[in-house]
Parts: structure tokens; sequence; C-alpha cells
């Protein structure tokens, strides 16, 4: 993996450091670092649950690398957002559960590479924003949809329209961050949650993932059918007949992911 985006495993967890001092910043070689790592982690069956967090206490990431946008135009500024939105995309779809341990700033891309974790970790003195108008561009990479679907959107589109940066207060207010913990704790706390995600049966815990995720993008009606479909198709798991006979057994489950 490149320096700049650091992966290491541990068992089945996944550790992913974005490592571009002083900021984290997202250039074009920090995005497709990021892109192979993730490639990388979905060709491994055994990774069930992945923490990813910013280099340092100062930043998470705090956006995207501004000098990289002084020669865009309306072709490669449409390229631009594709190609960061099919990245994200990426880490949305990841197979098993992502948690961003937000320490620090999470600005812009920072804030929208957030957006597609799963759940999301936040350190007392984080700040996070999508400050994109400030500049006379708005988020690009996912932020538009992704943030008036995780809180209201009334509150997203004041946050898109201002350009406006909150705490991490704040944010937990509102349901951007899920929990809020003391500052330099937010990696440890990410990999508490992770470790018990990893005790829950593995194939269960990642086509609940794929439920929650694709009913989201359909009506409530074809929510219910994927749901029921998903739900059957683990029925005929290993798992399945394990984690019932484990509980009337009363012992603690042997999960084998099949």
């Amino acid at each position: 993996m490149s320096a700049l985006v650091k992966m290491e495993k541990e068992g089945r967890l996944a550790r992913v450091t974005i490592n571009h001092p002083p900021v984290n910043a997202l250039n074009s070689k920090v995005m497709e670092a990021l892109e192979k790592t993730f490639d990388s982690l979905s060709a491994d069956k055994t990774i069930g649950a992945v923490v990813i967090t910013g280099a340092g206490d100062k930043a998470f990431v705090a956006g995207a690398d501004i000098r990289e946008f002084t020669t865009l135009s309306s072709e490669n500024g449409e390229q631009l957002s594709r190609r960061g939105q099919l990245i994200f995309q990426k880490i949305e779809d990841f197979p098993a559960p992502v948690i961003a341990a937000v320490n620090g700033f999470a600005l812009g891309g920072g804030l929208e590479l957030v957006l597609c974790c799963d759940i999301r970790v936040m350190a007392e003195n984080a700040k996070v924003g999508l400050p994109e108008v400030t500049l006379a561009i708005f988020p690009g990479y996912g932020g538009t949809q992704r943030l008036p679907r995780i809180i209201a959107p009334g509150k997203a589109k004041e946050l898109i329209y201002t350009g406006d940066m909150i705490g991490a207060e704040e944010a937990y207010r509102i349901g951007l961050a899920d929990r809020l913990v003391p500052v330099g704790e937010a990696p440890a706390e990410a990999r508490k949650l992770a470790e018990r995600i990893l005790k829950r049966g593995p194939v269960a815990v990642g086509l609940a993932k794929e439920a929650v995720n694709r009913g989201l993008a359909q009506p409530v009606s074809e929510g219910y059918k994927i749901e029921a479909q998903l739900f059957g198709q683990l029925c005929d798991t290993e798992d399945q007949k394990e984690g019932a006979a484990a509980f009337l057994e009363k012992r603690a489950p042997v999960f084998k992911g099949k």
C-alpha cells in the first residue's frame, strides 16, 4: 500500500489511516491510494470490520487539495466529481461495516469520506463542515446526497448552503456523529465497537448492511422485499443454525462465516 494511506490488519479487523501531513488533504494521489486500499480489502474475505481515521490529532481529513482546483473546467470538474463519488461508493458498499474515527477537522471531502462510512465516532475536538460554497463550488463527492439522508434535510441544506463549520457536540446532537468521545480516544472507541461487531455472525452483519443500504435507495415497500430475501438467504447458513443452537444450549456461539 501507498505511504499516503496506511493499512494494518489484526485478525478480521482492518485499520486504514490517511497519512498525508499536515492535514491529510485528499489530493488525487491520496484518493488513488484510498481506492487501491479498499480494492485490496474487498478481495480479502476474512475482513469483518474496518476502522478509518486520519494520522495525528489535528485532522481526520481537512478537505481536498485546493491547488488541484485551479485548472478545473466543466469537463474535468465533472470527471473529478464522478471519480470521487465512485471511490466513496466503494467504501459505502464495502461488504463489512466501516467505522470512521474522526479526530480533529473533517471538512469538505473529509466530511464526505466520513459520510460514506457506516458509523461515525467523533472526538470532542472535532470540527466538521462542507465549506465548498466559500470557494464558489459545492460538495461533489456525494455530500449533497448523503448528508440529507443522514440528518434532517433542512439542517443539511443549511450546512451546505452556508459552508459553516460545527463542533462535535452539535454534530452529535443532529445525528451526524453516532458516538462522542474525549480527545484522542476516537480510534480506540471505534476499535472497541468494531470488536463487538466482530463477535456477531459475520454473514448476518454483512447482509444486514446490504439490506439497510439497498433499502434506503428504494421505496419502503421494496425495502421490505429486499429484507425478506436476504433474511431467507441467512436461514440456509451454518452460522444461523449455530446461533440458534448456542442460544438453546446456553453457550457462546462459534461462527464460521458460512
